[in-house]
């Protein structure tokens, strides 16, 4: 007569489905016997009920309407004499299959986060089958059929997945885009954003809270590429510019790979570009305290748009100063900086000369 009446009454979860008996199994007989004796649950009795929970768990069932559950069985089970104990031993059962129930569901969240990690580490250093990655993708809401890009921001704080900054930035994003085929995620310590190749506004956002939460660190977004290689792609490109706005000491905050291709283009064939700074600016190594204040010179004035007075502003010298480097440089080396013929490959080897790290590194 109980186990009907416990399938009519309060098994039932808000959204309609029935509670199974089989998650309730031995807990009328256990209120019963404490009841009637006044004792506490056994280890086996609270060993029983965690694993109750757990599988409640694992089959998806609402811990909301397990609870329930338990409580309208209670009221079946209710003793006429009922007291303490079996108060007592409705919550021990309870706060036991909860207890069950919120290990299951810890143990599946670290599973998700586990393989959430093995999923961007494949996908952001290309190492997994395609295929398999594509299919692995549609879980985390990308579809690598379709073109992305990828923003990267870094700072001086390194920061990991579960930190505050991430999710701030993850939680902008979403409260303005909504579900947009949109990851956020961290690698190496750096922030990373992956999107739709044709969502340039979502990068933009991205790019802007990010800068804005890391103080004064810097953002690279990778040109859109297409198929499932093309976040890797897109990714590694953004890395780029980041490693050339520190070689190169650009001060820009936001830095897109597709305004930077020049540069790729000048080092793809190291030694000539090696050959073309000792050639232009090997000289300078003649001069009193050495080739790094003539060539800090050159770049400051190439980078003030030859400007002389905003040249000197930058290096904290006079005019007639900057003038008598320049002069210098044009006796060491040949070439004239002020002249337009000579500016180009003058330009062009600071610019290997920084990319190479010379002269600090010789080759």
């Amino acid at each position: 007569m109980r186990q009907r009446l416990i399938r009519k009454t309060g098994v039932r979860m808000a959204a309609g489905r029935d509670i199974p008996e089989e998650y309730l199994e031995g807990y009328g007989r256990i209120l019963t016997d404490a009841s009637a004796t006044g004792r506490r649950l056994t280890r086996d009795e609270l060993d029983s009920r965690r694993a109750l929970g757990e599988r409640a768990a694992e089959a998806g069932y609402g811990l909301r309407a397990l609870v329930g559950a338990h409580l309208a069985a209670a009221r079946v089970h209710w003793p006429a004499t009922a007291g303490e104990s079996t108060l007592a031993a409705v919550e021990q059962a309870v706060d036991a299959f909860a207890e069950g129930y919120e290990r299951a569901q810890l143990l599946a969240v670290r599973q998700e986060e586990a393989a959430r990690r093995e999923f961007i580490d494949d996908l952001l250093h290309g190492r997994s089958d395609l295929g398999l990655l594509a299919e692995r993708a549609e879980r985390f809401g990308l579809r690598l059929s379709h073109a992305h890009a990828v923003a990267v921001a870094q700072s001086k704080t390194a920061y990991d997945e579960g930190d505050a900054v991430p999710r701030d930035v993850e939680r902008s994003l979403i409260s303005r885009f909504g579900d947009r085929s949109i990851l956020v995620t961290t690698k190496d310590g750096r922030l990373v954003c992956i999107a739709p190749g044709d969502q340039d506004d979502v990068l933009d956002f991205f790019a802007k809270q990010a800068y804005a939460a890391i103080d004064g660190g810097r953002v690279a977004i990778g040109r859109s590429q297409p198929g499932p290689g093309g976040v890797v792609h897109s990714y590694e490109e953004a890395l780029n510019a980041l490693d050339l706005a520190d070689r190169l000491e650009f001060d820009t905050p936001v830095l897109r790979a597709a305004d930077l291709l020049v540069y790729p283009v000048l080092t793809r064939d190291r030694q000539a570009m090696a050959d073309l700074v000792l050639s232009a600016l090997g000289p300078l190594r003649q001069a009193r305290g050495g080739a790094e204040p003539l060539l800090d010179t050159l770049t400051a004035y190439f980078d003030s748009g030859c400007v002389a007075a905003e040249a000197a502003r930058r290096l904290s010298l006079s005019v007639r100063a900057l003038t008598y480097r320049l002069d210098r440089i044009h006796t060491l080396t040949g070439a004239n900086p002020a002249d337009p013929v000579h500016r180009y490959t003058l330009q062009t080897a600071v610019i290997g000369a920084r990319l190479l790290d010379w002269p600090e590194k010789d080759f």
